[in-house]
């Protein structure tokens, strides 16, 4: 029985020591959008709304401020997504916004950093992996909503959303973000 344990503890040793050997291989994980935070109508909405902006001031360096917009606009377009799903669109058109304006600062904040001689190559590169999923996203939006919506407030006019319009100015911005990138 002592010899049995002897033998299965060097048998496990010389595994592990072949498996440690090995080549380890590097994984690439493609950009992952985050999970939805608080969603309009939820109680804390209005809370988390107001950290996010009291975070931009707590993010000031170029690079910190970068990783903030680009978080930002992802959590606005993952909203503004699930709002489009279930049929919120003056809300999701306000997220769509949000993320969209988001945005604009990344390509300033890189070329900043990059100024300040800080290596940018992995975030411009990042950027460009968001970018693209921003795009395959929003063109999933544009397959699955109303090319426009007429919303119809209780006491004022209606008001025509231009649906299809806005999501590809969105993807039109995508595109120009990659291309202004130092």
């Amino acid at each position: 029985m002592n010899n049995t344990r002897k033998n299965l503890l060097f048998l496990f040793c010389f595994l592990l020591g072949i498996i440690s050997f090995l080549p380890l291989q590097k994984v690439n994980a493609a950009y992952v959008l985050p999970y939805p935070s608080y969603m309009p109508g939820n109680k804390l909405y209005r809370v988390s709304r107001m950290f996010d902006v009291i975070k931009k001031y707590w993010h000031w360096g170029s690079l910190a401020s970068y990783r903030y917009a680009l978080g930002q606009s992802d959590k606005a377009l993952v909203e503004s997504k699930t709002l489009f799903e279930y049929g919120q669109y003056l809300l999701a058109v306000d997220a769509l916004t949000r993320s969209n304006g988001a945005l604009e600062a990344i390509p300033d904040l890189l070329r900043r950093a990059n100024l300040e001689g800080k290596n940018i190559e992995k975030y411009t590169r990042e950027v460009t992996d968001a970018m693209e999923v921003h795009a395959q996203l929003l063109a999933k939006i544009i397959s699955d909503s109303p090319e426009q919506f007429t919303w119809t407030p209780e006491k004022s006019d209606a008001q025509v959303l231009p649906i299809h319009e806005l999501l590809a100015r969105a993807q039109h911005l995508r595109r120009e973000i990659i291309s202004k990138l130092p």
